[in-house]
């Protein structure tokens, strides 16, 4: 089952073709991007699941908000299990305007167990820069749960981490920059073919109105018809269509035994002989004992035995613009695993053979 299975994943890597991709999968325009948001708050509502005593920033944070309420408690008085202190983040979408909502998470930072049930309490939220650009308050779920007593325990997900909804509103606009005269755009994977085919697919279809600046960065003028349209021309060129051009690489995960590989890696003319090689160590434990008669003790003795197993070596022969699919297919008939070709790969790699990168993640 397991080399059924690699097999259809290298294979699937093989057989799909290389589809034309939208602009606006391969990049990202300029001043156009998200903006992260972090802020403090308290969750409370908690069923005797929150920060403990010695979480000293828990009560003070509690003792400073009810003194702004007008209730004077000194922190040394407070004993409360249903607060927990969180920190809450958010992604600030590009060109937000004040009133939209947006999701907001809240991870404890105390020694709160379980935040399920807890409601976040206003919490300003700011961004690099220090400013306020929104506010966040309402229920937190949690996905998960934690629950038990008297040593037993059973825990479900992550209950220390908890999302709101639509739970924070934007009171600032995102500072993004809309584009005016010329529209840059940043490739989400830099290389040179890549960058140059977007300027000729958009030079095709807007006459001269894109160069390359780099294998990462292409300008374009937007034209004299858009001028006053720029979101329009901006949805024109999204919805261009290019060709990327992806470099020959091999990603293998050691740790689950899974390897993907590209259909314009090429091999090398080669032959490959892999044999397994397995020693075997078992230890018996057997007792001796005296006879009736006889001045002697009853004595443990192990008993150790080794045996090793090597079986014959398995040759592939690939001969010159060898294919993926052709090694997939010669590796599947003499019945490796993916452990095997993980092995047969990196031996391949530093024989100078395999023509990829050799990533492993």
């Amino acid at each position: 089952m397991t080399n059924r299975l690699l097999t259809f994943v290298l294979c699937l890597a093989v057989a799909r073709p290389l589809a034309a991709a939208r602009l606006k999968d391969l990049v990202s325009v300029e001043g156009v991007r998200d903006n992260q948001l972090i802020g403090y708050g308290i969750v409370v509502g908690l069923a005797g699941t929150g920060d403990r005593q010695q979480t000293i920033f828990s009560i003070q944070s509690l003792t400073n908000m009810l003194e702004r309420m007008g209730v004077s408690v000194p922190p040394t008085g407070v004993r409360v299990a249903n607060t927990a202190s969180v920190m809450v983040t958010a992604t600030l979408p590009p060109f937000a305007q004040p009133g939209l909502r947006i999701d907001a998470t809240a991870a404890a930072i105390g020694d709160a167990s379980n935040l399920q049930g807890g409601i976040l309490l206003l919490t300003s939220l700011r961004g690099a820069d220090g400013q306020v650009y929104a506010v966040a308050q309402g229920p937190v779920i949690t996905g998960g749960f934690s629950s038990g007593r008297a040593g037993n325990s059973q825990t479900v997900n992550h209950p220390t981490v908890g999302r709101a909804p639509e739970g924070a509103t934007v009171e600032r606009p995102a500072p993004s920059t809309a584009p005016k005269e010329t529209i840059r755009l940043q490739l989400h994977r830099s290389d040179f073919t890549t960058s140059a085919r977007i300027v000729e697919a958009v030079n095709e279809r807007f006459q001269d109105a894109a160069r390359a600046d780099n294998a990462g960065l292409v300008t374009i003028a937007i034209p004299p018809a858009y001028k006053a349209r720029p979101t329009e021309f901006m949805s024109q060129l999204e919805g261009v269509t290019v060709e990327a051009d992806n470099p020959a690489r091999v990603v293998i995960n050691e740790r689950t035994g899974t390897i993907v590989l590209g259909k314009d890696v090429r091999i090398a003319p080669v032959a490959i002989l892999h044999g397994n090689l397995t020693v075997e160590v078992q230890t018996t434990v057997t007792v001796s004992q005296p006879n009736a008669l006889a001045q002697g003790t009853t004595e443990v003795v192990p008993q150790t035995s080794v045996t090793t197993k090597e079986e014959k070596a398995r040759n592939v022969v690939l001969q010159r613009g060898a294919t993926v699919e052709e090694l997939v297919r010669a590796l599947a008939a003499i019945g490796s695993t993916p452990r095997d070709v993980i092995a047969i790969l990196q031996n391949l790699r530093a024989a100078g053979a395999l023509d990829a990168e050799v990533e492993v993640i």
